[in-house]
């Protein structure tokens, strides 16, 4: 059993390791290995977590078995991710859901025109640009956020009904987040269960490898680490790629 971290930011940083690290997992999978996946987001930007979740479909599309278990959050982009898994587990508080879009933008216009300060903006395609942070917004200008909103909405829905059929994807679509006793009702996990207990009870059937990238430390880290006297512990099971 592969064991792999996503920890999310809004930005989805870690896809730069994920990507490597599931390319790795894919040369030397076999038949009965499988990859669980320990994973922590609220969600961020719709193309990165996008990107990350086309990720973790790599292994459904090579057949190699996806677990993912929450303990925290996988909200938005994070349930974006979530919903690939063959077997998708939570912890009991774990916040799951927020399948919904959101877009914000403060506009400056008012203040730039109370000050004589004029701003002219020129586009070539008549959406190349909707809301604006500085011109004046028009009800056009809304309704266009509004439909590109909604579109991203939709590939989201369409998203999630592909990785699980069996969820009722409209009714959990609001936007809402349930934790994780709540979201087994509505069908968006499979189980209620910690990462720590799907590890435990996979001890005497499995090796257990742990995915992560070796980072090379910093003289200044070094001198740091032997100076405050830090300590590294890690588990007896570990793989390094780089």
């Amino acid at each position: 059993m592969y064991i792999l971290d996503f920890d999310g930011d809004i930005e989805a940083s870690a896809v730069v390791s994920l990507r490597e690290q599931i390319s790795a997992v894919l040369q030397v999978a076999g038949s009965n290995d499988h990859v669980m996946l320990r994973l922590e987001s609220a969600g961020g930007l719709v193309h990165a977590y996008g990107l990350a979740a086309s990720q973790l479909a790599r292994l459904r599309a090579q057949s190699v078995r996806l677990v993912i278990c929450v303990d925290k959050v996988a909200a938005s982009g994070g349930y974006m991710m979530a919903c690939v898994a063959d077997e998708l587990l939570a912890a009991p508080f774990a916040i799951m859901g927020s399948v919904g879009v959101i877009g914000a933008l403060p506009n400056f216009h008012d203040l730039l025109e109370k000050n004589a300060i004029h701003y002219e903006q020129h586009t070539a395609g008549k959406h190349k640009r909707s809301l604006t942070m500085f011109a004046e917004n028009t009800d056009e200008d809304r309704a266009q956020f509004k439909h590109e909103l909604a579109m991203t909405h939709d590939l989201f829905k369409d998203h999630i009904r592909a990785a699980r059929p069996q969820l009722d994807v409209d009714s959990i679509a609001t936007g809402e987040t349930w934790y994780g006793t709540q979201a087994v009702e509505n069908g968006l996990i499979d189980g209620v269960r910690t990462s720590d207990d799907y590890i435990l009870a996979h001890l005497d059937s499995h090796n257990l490898l742990l995915i992560e990238d070796e980072v090379h430390e910093s003289l200044f880290d070094k001198l740091k680490s032997r100076f405050l006297g830090k300590a590294m512990v890690q588990g007896p099971f570990k793989a390094h790629i780089q």
